[in-house]
């Protein structure tokens, strides 16, 4: 049965959509699983929540593309064997929240010559999906958000913590988050991931509107 990854940029509603998705899919009596990247539940995901702190440096460009790609892929190599593995093999549907796709887009906005950074994307993809063996996904659903509308979301995540600390770092770096929206941009073309535009005339439209798009866009895949 499928795997489906929901992914975008920070603040663009993937948790939430992967959560309605699921709920939507469920009440179909539908035999799915929910998985999240990274994994902060596991003991795997020690080295991302370091890059992410910023222990290993202050800003996402502190630790190049390949190194930081390496972080995230332990965790969801974990994550695979001990977790989803066996359901995904044995005919349930998973739901991801996040996946070697995340590689694709923030870490490849470390680059900016296209050349260099396509030779990032097929040695990223050749490591997770043949190399290590994560399985390849049926379908990537982007929603897209620009930039402009995340940071406002991202705002308002700042207001209700009352503090930064509770960003990581590729939150904290406005930079980050232009540069990460235009590779998924790029990458969602290269790779054909399935686009949902979540936003109209720069407003976000509303949750049950995009979960509506993200639904239809697979309900091929699932049947």
């Amino acid at each position: 049965m499928p795997l489906i990854v929901i992914e975008g940029v920070d603040a663009s509603g993937k948790a939430t959509q992967t959560k309605k998705l699921c709920e939507r899919l469920a009440s179909e009596g539908k035999d799915l699983m929910k998985i999240t990247f990274p994994d902060y539940d596991s003991p795997s995901s020690a080295p991302v929540k370091m890059y992410l702190s910023g222990e290993l440096g202050e800003t996402a460009d502190s630790v190049n593309a390949y190194a930081a790609s390496a972080l995230f892929a332990v965790d969801r190599f974990c994550s695979y064997r001990k977790n989803w593995k066996a359901f995904l093999d044995g005919g349930g549907i998973v739901i991801a929240d996040r996946y070697v796709t995340s590689n694709f887009i923030h870490q490849a906005s470390k680059i900016s010559d296209l050349g260099e950074r396509d030779k990032y994307l097929e040695f990223q993809s050749d490591f997770e999906y043949e190399k290590i063996g994560l399985p390849k996904p049926d379908a990537v659903i982007f929603l897209d958000v620009p930039p402009e509308v995340s940071l406002e979301l991202i705002a308002k995540r700042e207001n209700k913590f009352d503090s930064e600390a509770s960003h990581d770092i590729h939150e904290r770096d406005s930079n980050h988050l232009f540069k990460s929206y235009e590779s998924a941009v790029y990458v969602a073309d290269k790779f054909s991931f399935i686009k949902i535009q979540c936003t109209e005339e720069k407003k976000l439209k509303s949750i049950d509107e995009i979960a509506d798009m993200v639904y239809n866009s697979i309900e091929n895949i699932i049947k």
